[in-house]
């Protein structure tokens, strides 16, 4: 893919952008060079567009179903050589705005009184113990959510655990009308400027220092996944696969269902395998994008890259991932924030696959409707790890649609007592003013709807088994 080259017009915008940049104070040369070099890119029109006749299916050997991995070796002092080459990352950018809390999203309290971080916590203290192993936990945050952390992994100070903290990229948003970076406009507050994506983890890592730290303790791979995807534990079984095979890159896809056909989906393309994000489909074909039968499996952003890849490839400047355009508004001002994703760069590396890993690695909490099912029988609790309830057959979860009085955490607690035993349902709507006493059950298909201006209680103990309530 040839680097299309700048009109005039453009070249001028990116000097007149150059000289913005160089006074702003609060980022380092690296972040200016970073961001620079993103919208010079995005400028050119790099833009990776697919040619869809040519876009494959991937063999086993490009996907590799989960049951053909060899096991791992059961011999403890083995398994300790393994887990002494690994360190864990968690994107630990995010806020928990959308769930109506403060602070970074890996603080809320998902069961047992435990945070998300709690859980991680436990899991890789779990592992060092058992097999006398030292896997470090890395936490990439955001300039959002980096003083938050700092105070909150105090907690973890005597634990097992080696935690180290680093911030990703702070980049300026950019004035859509001249391309100029807002706080260069006088807005120099947090609205001024954004985290680019998580495709910046791999600079992030080698500007942070933490790179070459890895590396100086004998690390070779880095297990990164969002802090919010409760399935994202440490698996032996992939990490041994790796090792063995020389994989460089492994990107963990799992089988799509309905509530997930807007995920990106490895192809393969030109000879490598790649990821396809749905912005990049030409629109003709964005229905067979979404279709189960052609794209069978989805990216659940859990990914083992190799330390000395990642090393090789940033040094390079090699990782040119697909631009996402992200467009805002400030004040009433247009604002671009030009972002990469992580699952993107798996193009670049050698020897990349992906596994096919089973639903149960794929638990992400983005709305309190996840976090009821977390919170419900469905789950109980193991080494920090969410278990899920043998006593449920249907491999798929229920389908939990709440309405907007459930939307903060907050409220969402106060109308439940306790939350309802949920094994034998299928699929639950709620709408309205609805109040749930202790020690309900949900089975089947319910669906229960409050008129506007009636509050509803169920009471304790009641049973609802495939039923619609209607209260007027």
């Amino acid at each position: 893919m040839a680097a299309a080259t700048l009109s005039p017009a453009d070249t001028e915008k990116i000097n007149n952008l150059k000289s913005a940049v160089a006074g702003l104070s609060q980022i380092s040369e690296n972040e200016k060079n970073g961001f620079i070099n993103l919208v010079a890119r995005s400028l050119s029109g790099e833009a990776q567009h697919v040619e869809w006749s040519k876009i494959q299916t991937p063999t086993d050997e490009v996907v590799v179903p989960y049951d053909s991995v060899a096991p791992c070796p059961e011999d403890s002092s083995e398994i300790k050589k393994l887990l002494d080459k690994l360190a864990v990352l968690k994107l630990n950018g995010g806020l928990g705005t959308t769930m109506g809390c403060t602070g970074p999203k890996s603080v809320i309290e998902v069961r047992d009184g435990l945070t998300f971080l709690d859980l991680i916590v436990k899991q890789i203290e779990n592992l060092n113990s058992k097999y006398g192993s030292n896997v470090p936990l890395l936490l990439m945050n955001s300039f959002n959510t980096h003083d938050d952390t700092l105070k909150i992994v105090e907690k973890y100070k005597n634990s097992n655990i080696e935690i180290h903290t680093f911030n990703q990229s702070q980049y300026p948003r950019l004035v859509v009308d001249d391309y100029l970076p807002l706080p260069s406009k006088g807005k120099t507050g947090k609205d001024g400027w954004y985290p680019p994506g998580h495709g910046d983890v791999f600079p992030s890592l080698l500007n942070s220092g933490k790179l070459d730290s890895l590396l100086s303790q004998g690390k070779e791979y880095i297990f990164v996944a969002n802090s919010d995807n409760l399935g994202a534990i440490v698996d032996l079984k992939i990490l041994n696969h790796l090792i063995q095979k020389k994989n460089e890159y492994c990107m963990e896809v799992t089988p799509k269902t309905l509530a997930d056909v807007k995920g990106g989906t490895l192809i393969s393309y030109e000879g490598r395998v790649q990821l396809l994000e749905i912005a990049q489909v030409p629109d003709e074909h964005v229905n067979e994008f979404k279709s189960i039968e052609k794209f069978k499996i989805f990216n659940t952003n859990n990914l083992w890259v190799n330390l000395n890849a990642i090393k090789r490839l940033v040094e390079a400047d090699a990782l040119k991932m697909e631009i996402i355009p992200n467009p805002k508004e400030v004040d009433g001002v247009k604002v671009l924030q030009l972002e990469t994703a992580a699952g993107a760069a798996i193009r670049f590396f050698d020897k990349a696959i992906g596994i096919n890993v089973p639903r149960s690695r794929f638990l992400p909490v983005k709305a309190t409707s996840d976090l009821l099912l977390v919170q419900s029988d469905l789950y109980t609790l193991q080494d920090g790890s969410v278990i899920r309830n043998k006593a449920r057959t249907n491999p798929a979860n229920p389908a939990i649609e709440l309405g907007p009085e459930f939307k903060k955490v907050s409220d969402f607690l106060s109308r439940f007592k306790s939350i309802p035993s949920i094994v034998e349902l299928d699929c639950l709507k709620v709408a309205g003013d609805v109040w749930f006493g202790a020690g309900v059950t949900l089975k089947g298909k319910v669906s229960i709807v409050a008129k506007a201006g009636v509050k509803l209680e169920i009471p304790n103990g009641a049973v609802l088994a495939n039923k619609v309530f209607l209260f007027h």
